[in-house]
């Protein structure tokens, strides 16, 4: 479904609108991918195969940590809204920003991101974190586990990044907040990616503006 919150342009035709490559182009508009089409196309990088669009929404299951990197550089600062559905009892619905727009886990290790990790009911639905690169000991800094994923249950998830500030609503509501003293930016801190473990995701309605 198209949001009405701003006119909706596949991620495809806001690189061409851009006029410049891809991956040097940063979201200086609201930008918005509704996935209302049959193939991912040339506006995202993904690192696995395990990523399709299916009924005007983005699903993925069993990625391992491969994630599908947006080939449009975020603003320093940014709102990131989407709707999102798990299909699974392991909740495990996970994006990451300010990643360097390529990197995955090669061996279904420990995965050290390149950017910041937001999991909502990770590890079999028991924790749910804001992340900073590893998502495992010092990497994580915000972290509750009191509410857990409902499998089929449609979310609205809002991120926010302000001078290093990071809050996180779901549904409009507050759920994790974490202030980086030394925020992470430069040419290997700038994409918002989609990522995924074994959990059966769906997402849709993807929006993306500077932060006002």
């Amino acid at each position: 479904m198209r949001s009405a919150w701003f006119p909706c342009i596949s991620g495809l035709a806001c690189v061409a609108a851009a006029g410049c490559h891809p991956r040097s182009a940063q979201i200086q508009a609201p930008f918005a991918d509704d996935f209302e089409r049959a193939e991912l196309g040339s506006a995202w990088n993904a690192t696995s195969t395990a990523y399709r669009i299916d009924g005007g929404k983005l699903e993925v299951s069993n990625a391992y940590n491969h994630p599908v990197w947006l080939r449009r550089r975020l603003p320093p600062n940014v709102v990131i809204d989407f709707d999102v559905i798990s299909k699974s009892p392991a909740g495990d619905i996970k994006v990451e920003l300010y990643g360097d727009g390529e990197s995955f886990d090669p061996d279904k290790g420990s995965y050290d991101s390149t950017g910041y990790v937001l999991i909502f009911g990770g590890w079999h639905n028991t924790l749910s974190v804001i992340c900073r690169m590893e998502e495992h000991g010092g990497g994580r800094k915000a972290e509750r586990d009191d509410v857990k994923v409902t499998p089929g249950q449609h979310y609205h998830f809002t991120i926010t990044r302000k001078d290093g500030a990071i809050d996180w609503a779901i549904d409009g509501r507050p759920f994790l907040a974490w202030t980086d003293p030394e925020p992470l930016s430069g040419p290997t801190h700038e994409y918002f990616a989609i990522n995924d473990w074994e959990a059966d995701v769906a997402f849709d309605n993807l929006h993306i503006q500077p932060a006002p």
